[in-house]
């Protein structure tokens, strides 16, 4: 349980929300890792044939990385 954590409909939404951000950032974030280990673009090398679609993959990881900055300021301590 979360202290201050009321269960609403816009709380479910958003946790929601908050995990399909956090699935993306982890694959930017894979894909990063396959950039500096092996030099391989993962991203650039399945949508190189669409850059457009290659561009919006970037920014929804950009979006999702900030959306994510809540989870800093989430409390997840146990009440007993």
């Amino acid at each position: 349980k979360i202290i201050g954590y009321h269960k609403s409909k816009g709380c479910e939404i958003m946790v929601i929300l908050q995990k399909i951000a956090l699935v993306i950032t982890i694959i930017g974030a894979v894909n990063w890792g396959l950039i500096g280990l092996f030099d391989f673009n993962l991203v650039a090398t399945l949508f190189e044939s669409v850059p457009v679609l290659e561009n919006i993959i970037y920014i929804l990881v950009g979006i999702t990385g900030l959306i994510n900055i809540g989870i800093l300021f989430m409390n997840f301590e146990e009440r007993d």
